[in-house]
């Protein structure tokens, strides 16, 4: 179980210390299962593997915007750029129809692909998931404008647990 300390402040009128607090998360599971996947006799339910990842930062970097899926809707509707960045082994059949996928592992050499004169949202699995924020400081680390990168957090996760639509590779 991977545990995490916090200290927070103690509201007790006698005793100012602050109090730690632990937050445990399950352990990672053998098999697990990186996207939502559909409950299949309960339209619109999905079940969610809790275990794996690790929690990404809100802020990847500084002066990167960090977008909702308000931000990512508008920019499918204005044809605006949206890149995943997810491996091929990871991406488990489907994506956010009307992006881009350029692997994690291509992102630099693929960098002429990515217009600078609009900005990109930059997307993966989700919040667990290191793989936009690892693309996200390589693209920055090669001179990419940190203003011109939006970064999904949120990605398949919550994308797809909140019901909006994806498509299956291939199509």
């Amino acid at each position: 179980m991977t545990v995490i300390n916090i200290t927070e402040p103690n509201h007790n009128t006698k005793n100012r210390e602050p109090m730690e607090q632990s937050l445990e998360r399950f352990p990672q599971r053998d098999k697990m299962q990186i996207i939502p996947e559909s409950i299949s006799d309960k339209k619109g339910l999905v079940s969610v593997d809790i275990t794996w990842g690790e929690i990404q930062p809100i802020q990847v970097a500084p002066g990167v915007r960090t977008v909702g899926e308000l931000e990512v809707k508008k920019h499918l509707l204005e044809g605006l750029p949206i890149v995943d960045v997810r491996a091929p082994d990871t991406r488990h059949g489907v994506h956010i129809p009307g992006t881009k996928n350029i692997p994690i592992t291509d992102i630099v050499d693929r960098m002429d692909e990515l217009d600078r004169s609009k900005h990109t949202i930059f997307f993966c699995n989700g919040p667990q998931c290191p793989q936009s924020p690892t693309a996200i400081k390589k693209l920055l680390e090669a001179g990419y404008p940190s203003e011109k990168i939006w970064y999904y957090r949120g990605g398949m996760h919550d994308w797809m647990t909140l019901g909006l639509p994806v498509s299956e590779d291939g199509e």
